[in-house]
């Protein structure tokens, strides 16, 4: 098990040896079945007698609603959806994730700082600024990006919700006036960075085309070995 540290520098005021608990992140695009796998993964780490605490996109308590309220406008331009969810995400790490990392919790993060990389990025951020933004981020132990394919994301999408959203499409970047063809070549280049960020942060790439419970007990396998020498957790 690999000690807890940050991307480059730590937060002001952690002492990274406190952080007994474990980070594991669970990213991947709308639709590709990620909240369900989070929910799975912690309700079998919480029978094993396990805290587990969940951590996600748009849930701080300072700036969650606003972010919701603010992408509801179709009008933020890509700095400052960068900069609002980079506050969402440093809020939350603060008061929830370094918390319970302390009191030895399992941390499951439903995305990370990832998802917020990659979307900076496809809409034109410098890396550097990219990469100095989410510097102090504490680095997860595991991180498992489920990748699907645009059309079976697409499909799922609007099977369940009946149309695209506006952001998870791309409409903001023009890529086409047509939103079907703006979805998937918008998540053609979501998956063209996570390529990228998968071969500088070592993640695990998981076939999110894949039944429910095949990815369920592929995440067990490798999460139960990551965590067996601690909690004695079984796959």
């Amino acid at each position: 098990m690999s000690p807890v540290h940050c991307l480059v520098m730590p937060p002001p005021g952690v002492e990274l040896s406190r952080l007994v608990g474990r980070l594991i992140v669970i990213e991947g695009p709308d639709a590709s079945g990620r909240s369900t796998q989070v929910a799975l993964l912690s309700r079998w780490i919480e029978q094993a007698g396990c805290s587990v605490v969940q951590v996600g996109l748009k849930r701080s308590m300072l700036v969650g609603n606003e972010l919701e309220k603010a992408k509801q406008g179709n009008v933020m331009s890509p700095r400052t959806m960068g900069l609002f969810y980079a506050a969402d995400f440093y809020d939350q790490m603060e008061n929830i994730i370094v918390p319970a990392l302390c009191a030895g919790s399992i941390v499951i993060a439903d995305r990370y700082i990832f998802t917020l990389m990659a979307r900076d990025l496809v809409r034109g951020a410098d890396p550097s600024w990219v990469e100095s933004l989410y510097s102090r981020a504490i680095a997860p132990h595991a991180v498992y990006f489920l990748k699907a394919s645009p059309e079976q994301l697409a499909l799922r999408t609007l099977t369940s919700h009946k149309k695209l959203d506006y952001w998870e499409s791309g409409m903001d970047m023009s890529l086409s006036r047509d939103w079907f063809e703006c979805f998937e070549k918008y998540q053609r280049l979501i998956n063209h960075v996570f390529e990228s960020l998968h071969k500088t942060y070592k993640f695990d790439v998981l076939n999110a085309d894949q039944p429910i419970n095949a990815i369920q007990r592929e995440l067990r396998l490798n999460i139960g070995g990551l965590l067996k020498k601690e909690i004695g957790i079984k796959t």
